[in-house]
Formats: structure tokens, sequence, C-alpha cells
């Protein structure tokens, strides 16, 4: 059986559209860069069928919509320490969407490289 390690971190969510660039590369890719570059514990993409914002105009994977900027999801699980530390790059990163951090219980298995939750037993 894996090791396993239990306890609570935080999930920091960023929603984006598809077509947010930064430096000439997608902005969901960048995050994910920096992310990495800053020792995160990892960060996952996510590219969501349909979804709306502050516009209230739907976007869609429907074939028929050709320029659907389809909402992206970037999920990075880490300590709060980390995600607040972080959260300031973003600040230059994001032009506009929406940011969440939320508590979660996390249970790690295998070789961890680094405990990211608070208060691991």
């Amino acid at each position: 059986m894996s090791p396993k390690i239990t306890g609570q971190a935080y999930r920091l969510r960023i929603y984006v559209g598809e077509s947010a660039h930064y430096h000439h590369q997608p902005l969901y890719h960048a995050i994910v860069l920096e992310a990495r570059k800053r020792g995160l514990a990892g960060a996952t993409v996510m590219r969501a069928m349909e979804g709306y914002g502050p516009s209230n105009r739907i976007h869609t994977a429907n074939l028929l919509d050709l320029s659907s900027d389809l909402p992206i999801v970037i999920e990075i699980i880490d300590s709060e320490e980390y995600l607040t530390q972080f959260m300031t790059v973003l600040d230059d990163m994001v032009p506009g969407g929406l940011v969440t951090l939320d508590p979660v219980n996390v249970v790690q298995y295998g070789k961890v490289r680094r405990n990211m939750a608070e208060g691991i037993s």
C-alpha cells in the first residue's frame, strides 16, 4: 500500500477565457509555468463545455459557434501561504477573470515532495 498523508490544504481556482493571453502564450499555460517555477505542489487546467461570466454571454462548445472562447479553470492545490503569495503574481497576469481560494481536505498518496497541507498528521 502507498504511503498516505492527510490534512488540510487550499485550492486556488482561476477562471479565465480560452482566448486570454499573457506574453504571446495562452494565459492558462503561462499560469501553469509560473506555478511550477515557484514550486507549487501542482496545477491542472480544465476546459469547460459551456459557461458565462460578467458579460452574461454564454460561451459554448457548440460546433456552430466557432468563436466560443470557452471558459478555462486552472486549479492549484497547496498551502494557504504559498497560494496567497502566488495570488500577488496573478495580479499582473490576469487581465480579467475570477479567482477563488477555498480550504480543502487532502489525501496525498505515494512519494511526497513536500507537505502541502497545514497541520498534517
